[in-house]
């Protein structure tokens, strides 16, 4: 028989530990996301898989916002973010800093995500596109790397906060499990 778990049983960090802890050095740029229900899931799955930070960009709400809240739940106090006005101002930030660009999207030649392998502690930056039109193709051509999610039924593509957590896990069980 299997018991539900108790808040206090999960034994979750604090959000003053959760600041302490080492985090998997990816950072999620979202690229002009309209929902601030996506944003505030994105930010509870950063949270729960330790991502370093969030950028926020463009037309992307940034908190505190109550829409974002309600899926966050509290995630936006852990994560860290940064907002630019414009997605490239970040990617350049990102490059200067050493990191891999890794466009979430559907593009010729690109890497499925099953065949998609980094290196450990690699610095990566995923970046997740606009719900109607996607990644920028300006931020495409500029990226080291595009990652597709196969999919096998008949709609062209998936949830933006979806996308972000099954990349998102397949990095994290490369470098912590």
């Amino acid at each position: 028989m299997h018991q539900k778990l108790s808040l206090k049983d999960l034994n979750r960090l604090s959000v003053e530990e959760y600041k302490q802890v080492e985090k998997l050095p990816i950072v999620i740029v979202l690229d002009n996301i309209r929902s601030m229900s996506n944003i505030g899931s994105i930010f509870r799955t950063s949270d729960a898989f330790k991502i370093e930070s969030i950028y926020l960009c463009g037309i992307t709400s940034q908190p505190p916002h109550r829409e974002i809240r309600k899926t966050a739940l509290g995630a936006t106090e852990s994560v860290p973010w940064k907002y630019f006005k414009n997605t490239m101002d970040a990617i350049q930030e990102l490059k200067k800093r050493d990191y891999s660009i890794i466009s979430v999207e559907q593009v010729e030649n690109s890497t499925m995500l099953q065949n998609f392998n980094a290196e450990k502690n690699q610095k990566i930056a995923l970046v997740m596109g606009n719900e109607v039109n996607g990644v920028e193709q300006s931020i495409i051509d500029i990226s080291d790397d595009c990652v597709e999610i196969p999919q096998y039924g008949t709609k062209h593509s998936l949830n933006v906060s979806i996308s972000a957590g099954l990349v998102i896990w397949h990095l994290f069980q490369k470098n912590y499990l």
